[in-house]
């Protein structure tokens, strides 16, 4: 078995009461069969507040009024901890924020940016996350896995981290590159023309997939596009009841109002507006936080290394690709929100809030996750959504 970590894997250690939020409020805590086992059988002083405080036909954790766990006290800190010891924890409370994913004789382990520590670690990293392998004796085989398309996303991936690492390109060439990668390669899963995915890489590691790729870059971003990501987030389930209303403020910052229903001059003010905010965001950005091309770096590795080969399961890579991009260009929303807000200026601290408070909405919710891959096959972003294949028009430069 071959165990794959970020490099800065091992510096995360939990700092409990002293984070900002708590893992265990605003999400249903599932415990395995082997610690329900466990808890069953014990006695003392605690074991009328385990039995109490479990739905044991669901397998979960109680919550209260306000979604916190039965366990969690006052400071933030779990009582079935500091009663029953470190053991006593479910898997799901001794792997958080650890996340596996799971392949043929590969395991893929990260840290979720859904906790503020791991994100303030992530967002304060200069340098390129690397990725770390060891390897032990254990085997295991999965039915319908096809290991040569496994083989390809990986080289894929290696492919697209290097490019969006290479600081000496702009970050948006950098990603249009990676987008126009995950495109081509998509088209050749669709095909089932596996064996020619190599050819894919050669072509955008080139000066002309580089020119051809910058030729296709706007200054200006699609207003239209952008907003109506930003209104799909309406469309998830809500993990905690704080994020719509959070949304909905920053809709009215961004875009003023949203459905617009004034006249098509008013409408127009408010574009220029959008616009206007922005440039000024980035020309501020660029002066009092110059490194967060870096972190939005750090956010594209993530989600790619993290969700990318899942496409050996669903063929769907184009898409996970178009979810990571999008997330990033969200989190920058959000963060253009918040600068406003705060009277146009932002502190490390609105940045992790941000980081982190959009992750546990999308990445801790299976339904979310599907919906946005969903709406990314609906709403391609990159301009090679075409009746032909994008190959063909990069093939006549």
């Amino acid at each position: 078995m071959l165990y794959t970590i970020p490099d800065y894997y091992h510096e995360f250690s939990c700092i409990a009461g002293e984070c900002e939020d708590t893992c265990c409020a605003g999400w249903q805590i599932v415990a395995d069969e082997a610690a329900l086992k466990k808890y069953k059988k014990v006695t003392g002083s605690f074991r009328k507040r385990l039995r109490k405080s479990i739905n044991w036909k669901e397998g979960t954790f109680k919550q209260d009024k306000n979604k916190r766990c039965a366990f969690l006290n006052d400071e933030n800190l779990c009582d079935m901890y500091t009663a029953l010891g470190e053991k006593s924890l479910c898997r799901t409370c001794k792997m958080y924020p650890r996340h596996v994913e799971e392949f043929e004789d590969v395991r893929e382990m990260t840290l979720s940016v859904s906790c503020p520590e791991v994100a303030r670690i992530l967002l304060g990293k200069k340098e390129p996350v690397r990725f770390l392998t060891y390897e032990s004796n254990k085997e295991e085989e999965y039915d319908d896995f096809d290991p040569f398309l496994y083989s390809k996303l990986v080289d894929a991936r290696k492919v697209m981290i290097n490019i969006l690492q290479d600081r000496s390109k702009r970050l948006d060439l950098r990603v249009g590159l990676v987008l126009a990668i995950a495109h081509d390669l998509q088209v050749r899963i669709k095909r089932e023309d596996i064996f020619s995915i190599d050819d894919v890489f050669e072509k955008y590691q080139t000066e002309k997939a580089v020119q051809f790729v910058e030729a296709k870059l706007s200054e200006d971003e699609d207003y239209a596009f952008i907003k109506k990501m930003f209104q799909n987030q309406y469309l998830m389930e809500r993990l905690r009841d704080d994020w719509e209303p959070y949304l909905l403020e920053a809709e009215s910052l961004l875009y003023g109002d949203a459905v617009c229903s004034g006249s098509e001059e008013q409408c127009t003010k408010y574009k220029e507006q959008y616009t206007k905010n922005k440039r000024e965001f980035h020309t501020w950005l660029n002066t009092y936080m110059p490194d967060y091309k870096i972190q939005y770096e750090q956010l594209l590795v993530y989600f790619i290394s993290t969700y990318f080969c899942g496409a050996v399961y669903d063929g769907e890579g184009y898409v996970k690709v178009q979810m990571a991009v999008v997330s990033v260009l969200l989190i920058h929303e959000l963060l253009l929100a918040q600068w406003l807000k705060n009277e146009k200026t932002l502190e490390m601290e609105d940045v992790i809030d941000t980081v982190y408070r959009y992750s546990r909405e999308l990445e801790h919710s299976d339904p979310n996750l599907n919906l946005m891959e969903k709406l990314m096959r609906r709403d391609l972003l990159s301009w090679f959504k075409k009746e032909n294949d994008g190959d063909k028009e990069m093939d006549r430069h």
